[in-house]
């Protein structure tokens, strides 16, 4: 019967004679069996010193004092907007009537009780509630409890 120790001396022999024979069979310089030379660099890039326009910038823009006096104010509602009256589905149980629409381009901006708000969400679902304007179609948050 031949001991364990045999064959892991084995082993260890045959390995040692592996890199042996890859430690010569190996080309130890590759410089001797590719020469091969560098390209010399290409001239380095001009950099341009002046900056170019923004492609989408057509006209100087004005100063801030400028900006300013040509800002659109917002307009006192001169006339009331119609009043929006559902005609389809089931009444609706939220009371939104003490509620407008806060969205700054909303005709019923201001307007309270016009029929325009719609709740949008579940009434014990928080303490807030969603409400959609249907004039706008734009969302808002009523926090009232």
């Amino acid at each position: 019967m031949v001991s364990y120790l045999f064959y892991y001396q084995l082993v260890l022999i045959a390995l040692l004679w592996l890199c042996v024979m890859l430690h010569w069979a190996w080309p130890s310089d590759p410089a001797t069996v590719y020469p091969m030379t560098p390209d010399p660099p290409g001239p380095r890039p001009k950099r341009h010193r002046e900056p170019t326009p923004f492609a989408g910038l057509t006209t100087k823009p004005p100063c801030d004092a400028c900006a300013h006096a040509t800002a659109p104010r917002p307009q006192a509602p001169s006339s009331p907007p119609p009043r929006i009256t559902p005609t389809r589905g089931r009444h609706r149980q939220v009371d939104t009537s003490t509620h407008f629409c806060p969205n700054p381009a909303c005709a019923y901006r201001g307007w309270v009780g016009w029929g325009n708000l719609r709740a949008n969400g579940h009434p014990n679902g928080g303490p807030w509630r969603q409400l959609l304007c249907v004039a706008c179609r734009r969302y808002c948050l009523d926090n009232a409890p």
